[in-house]
């Protein structure tokens, strides 16, 4: 049993050797790869028909510029989706309630955007920092605060993914604690609660994709001002 809540997060370990790597690597072993058949069966077609359906409405709205991203995007949507929800299974870990690997995933994303930015278009990326008609006055004030927000997108993109998965976590977490607390005292309530811990599993599922899509999605719009 868990000493407090917040184990449940720890980077997991085996003998001393971290499993975060194997975390990670775990979520490419559960799609098929294509076979070189002249048709693919359903489970092909079907995750096909997904991938290629998410590819398009992603890029729908972004320049022919940002085409070059559909393969980088795509796949870091599958892959946020698959450890998401893996990790709402017991016994396992979600590597995506560490914010040292959402940082990770959304600096490096969001500087590419700024830098393809700069180098393709940079009179209408410094634009960006002071809207048009500003008074002089205000000129200073308003760049230095569009410098911060623009500097804040990585941030927000790490604790937004964070800060809900771990929400989740800890409420199922303690809902499940509260059911077998009550089971010996008041069946009844605790079949009620048993009941709204079901429905918060299925709503956490649900959670999982809608904020991998919207980490994609961010980066998505990210790219579409810069391209």
């Amino acid at each position: 049993m868990a000493l407090n809540f917040f184990d449940q997060f720890m980077s997991p370990t085996f003998m001393g050797i971290p499993l975060m790597i194997l975390a990670l690597a775990l979520p490419w072993i559960l799609y098929p790869a294509a076979s070189k058949r002249w048709q693919d069966n359903r489970l092909l077609t079907l995750q096909g028909w997904l991938i290629g359906g998410f590819t398009k409405q992603l890029l729908m709205p972004v320049g022919v510029g940002g085409h070059k991203w559909a393969m980088l995007l795509t796949s870091l949507m599958v892959f946020l989706v698959t450890i998401n929800v893996l990790g709402l299974l017991p016994y396992t870990f979600t590597p995506t309630t560490q914010l040292s690997l959402n940082m990770g995933f959304a600096v490096p994303m969001w500087l590419a955007t700024v830098i393809i930015g700069m180098r393709n278009k940079p009179t209408e990326a410094l634009g960006h920092l002071l809207p048009e008609g500003t008074p002089v006055p205000l000129i200073p004030i308003l760049i230095i605060i569009e410098t911060i927000s623009l500097f804040i997108r990585p941030l927000a993109l790490g604790v937004r993914l964070t800060a809900n998965l771990t929400a989740g976590h800890l409420l199922i977490q303690l809902i499940a604690t509260a059911v077998f607390v009550l089971m010996s005292t008041m069946p009844t309530v605790a079949i009620l609660t048993a009941t709204v811990l079901f429905l918060l599993t299925l709503l956490e599922v649900a959670v999982a994709v809608i904020q991998a899509y919207v980490f994609v999605l961010l980066l998505s719009l990210y790219l579409q001002e810069n391209v």
